[in-house]
């Protein structure tokens, strides 16, 4: 028995609740019966069809009505088809759309009774809905400019579309797999579709002068891919991804849900093994890597006008949160026919792309009147936001989501205005981290929170230093449990860091990198958000502890704590707290001033007592009562 037959016996003793409903019906049965079951009305729908096959074509039950799943293969409308998604919108779904990472479109408020006429126009222009649910290959992810912009190398869709008339189109791969299975292909230097964050992750390589594809895998919530060491042609993708789905079918847990995902099969049975069973299946023995040519980051990330290989233009449309209507969907498309070819694409950052707008049209494109409506998010709060529904239309959410993210964005473009330079900020609502926070350059994952009256709140934990360019990195946590009515404050005196040391046209991914991460612990620039927190927007002191570059504190939490205690007394008494110190902080030399833990409080009035104690904490002469971990001090900061 080799290893993914013994990981398999292991794992699959007791299937869970889900293989026991898919055993129950052929999907492809209740999608012909889905006339017959809107007739019946929704309270008789049945439990199965409402909880699992349904959602196989893109029907989830939300108690009154449906969100539907609207199938894109990487993120491209033509005219047509963005006319009728409006118009759905329009007729059935309460005039709302969702603008997903998948480069998809969700509707919502879809009645029973409407299911079928909605999945009929929808069918009357080429879009589907399949597999967008439960146990399938989902929509499958590029560059939005794929085939476009100057960077793209290989032009993925005519492969994306062989790839979804074998699987898509195929009723025989409907429901088969243990779990979901995402995918990502990239034929652009910049990385635009977070390629690193998928099941399979096709990755743009050149192996001896050829450009074809690395292959990573097992990506979920947390973690990034891992690199399988095989590199693909253009025209071994197809028999590589089969391979690879078979593989997943036949040895993919089936027990528990929570870890059923390919991440938890690879951990298991290794890289190696894994990927000599798909050579094996394939009957093809693919190379090894060749040369990841990931460069940079989206290439239009902090613009919205990008020149394309044609010599035309596409205009990117910012849309907050993703939140948009049929009534604009109509109305973009309209614009887009009018100056261009009419053609849209959706990107991961939940916006949109009109493409191929004439240079001589651009300027009277850009004045018509819905695109000014949203130029006026054109800024870096905005424009590579992103951020997954919230407790208003998903049942997981813990949080409102798309309006906290829409709120900071606002608070922080009116605190902290920045030009020239790239910030990526993802909101989830719950773990299971839909918005892509592990990524972000600064992340947030909804939670509940205790404000300064042990009243509970919506809260988020604060993430910052995810990475998605030459390397795929997951962000750390800066904060956890934070009120988000707080949180904003703490990213406003990150933000400003960012924007007084950041190098010209500097993106945060890159600044985080020299700056912060490489002068400072994460638990030091957490310190620093809160304490300005502190100091100005609780106590209106006016004072700002400020980061600086090649601090020589090593990054040791032990001499970062008496370096700002020594600032922090400057700044609130205007006097110093030693006369001198040695060049490593330790031992802390003679002559200190001579204080009791209130001296800060007596030289300024305004210092509360506490604060005044925490200083004290921070620079004691007495190493074996001086706090040596921010947390200590954090803690000693609730109330203040």
């Amino acid at each position: 028995m080799n290893i993914l037959e013994t990981a398999f016996e292991s794992r699959n003793k007791k299937q869970n609740k889900v293989e026991k409903t898919k055993a129950l019906k052929i999907p492809m049965n209740v999608y012909t019966q889905l006339e017959e079951i809107a007739s019946l009305g929704y309270e008789n729908l049945s439990k199965e069809d409402s909880g699992y096959f349904l959602k196989c074509f893109g029907l989830f039950d939300k108690g009154e009505d449906f969100m539907l799943r609207v199938r894109l293969p990487i993120g491209q409308l033509n005219n047509e088809q963005a006319i009728r998604i409006g118009e759905v919108a329009q007729k059935y779904g309460n005039d709302y759309i969702d603008i997903t990472t998948r480069m998809q479109i969700e509707l919502r408020y879809i009645k029973i009774e409407n299911i079928a006429k909605v999945l009929k126009e929808l069918k009357d222009v080429g879009i589907s809905t399949f597999q967008t649910g439960a146990d399938n290959p989902r929509n499958i992810v590029a560059d939005p400019l794929d085939g476009l912009a100057f960077d793209n190398i290989i032009d993925t869709k005519p492969i994306v579309d062989e790839l979804q008339k074998m699987t898509i189109e195929n009723p025989e791969w409907i429901s088969v797999l243990p779990r979901k299975f995402n995918t990502g292909i990239l034929g652009s230097l910049s990385n635009s579709c977070n390629i690193f964050g998928h099941d399979c992750c096709f990755v743009l390589a050149n192996k001896n002068g050829e450009f074809g594809f690395n292959v990573y895998l097992g990506a979920r919530v947390g973690v990034q891919s891992k690199d399988t060491n095989i590199f693909v042609t253009i025209n071994e993708v197809n028999d590589f991804y089969m391979a690879l789905l078979e593989t997943f079918k036949t040895y993919g847990y089936r027990d528990n849900r929570n870890k059923n995902r390919l991440h938890f099969l690879l951990q298991d049975v290794g890289i190696k093994d894994f990927i000599d069973e798909v050579k094996r299946i394939a009957g093809k023995d693919f190379r090894e890597a060749g040369q990841t040519l990931v460069q940079s980051q989206n290439i239009s990330l902090g613009s919205n006008k990008v020149l394309l290989k044609n010599g035309k233009y596409a205009h990117k449309i910012i849309v907050p949160s993703g939140i948009f209507s049929g009534t604009d969907m109509i109305e973009v498309a309209n614009r887009a026919k009018g100056f261009g070819s009419g053609n849209l694409r959706l990107t991961y950052d939940q916006n949109i792309f009109v493409v191929d707008i004439d240079k001589d049209s651009l300027e009277a494109f850009e004045s018509t009147t819905i695109i000014t409506k949203y130029d006026a998010y054109n800024n870096i709060y905005f424009n590579d936001m992103i951020a997954c529904a919230g407790t208003k239309t998903c049942s997981f959410g813990v949080i409102p989501n798309k309006p906290d993210a829409i709120e900071m964005a606002n608070f922080l473009n009116s605190e902290v205005a920045i030009t020239n330079g790239m910030v990526r900020m993802n909101w989830s609502a719950c773990p299971k981290g839909c918005g892509i926070n592990g990524i972000a350059d600064i992340g947030f994952e909804g939670c509940k929170a205790k404000d300064d009256n042990n009243n509970r709140v919506d809260g988020v934990h604060i993430l910052i230093g995810g990475k998605i360019t030459r390397e795929a990195k997951e962000a750390r946590v800066l904060h956890k449990s934070i009120p988000i009515i707080e949180a904003k404050y703490h990213i406003k005196y990150l933000l400003q860091t960012y924007k007084e040391n950041k190098q010209r046209g500097e993106s945060f991914e890159i600044f985080e990198d020299r700056f912060l991460s490489s002068n400072y612990s994460y638990q030091a620039i957490g310190f620093m958000t809160k304490i300005n927190y502190i100091l100005n927007d609780k106590l209106n002191l006016g004072v700002i502890l400020e980061l600086e570059d090649n601090p020589k504190t090593y990054k040791k939490e032990n001499f970062e704590i008496i370096d700002f205690g020594m600032k922090l007394f400057k700044l609130l008494t205007n006097e110093k707290r030693f006369i001198g110190v040695d060049n490593e902080f330790e031992p802390i030399l003679s002559q200190p001033r001579k204080i009791r833990r209130d001296e800060v409080s007596k030289i300024n009035s305004k210092v509360p007592n506490k604060l005044s104690e925490v200083i004290y904490m921070m620079t004691d002469t007495n190493k074996s009562s001086r706090a040596n971990v921010f947390s200590e001090l954090l803690m000693q900061l609730k109330g203040v």
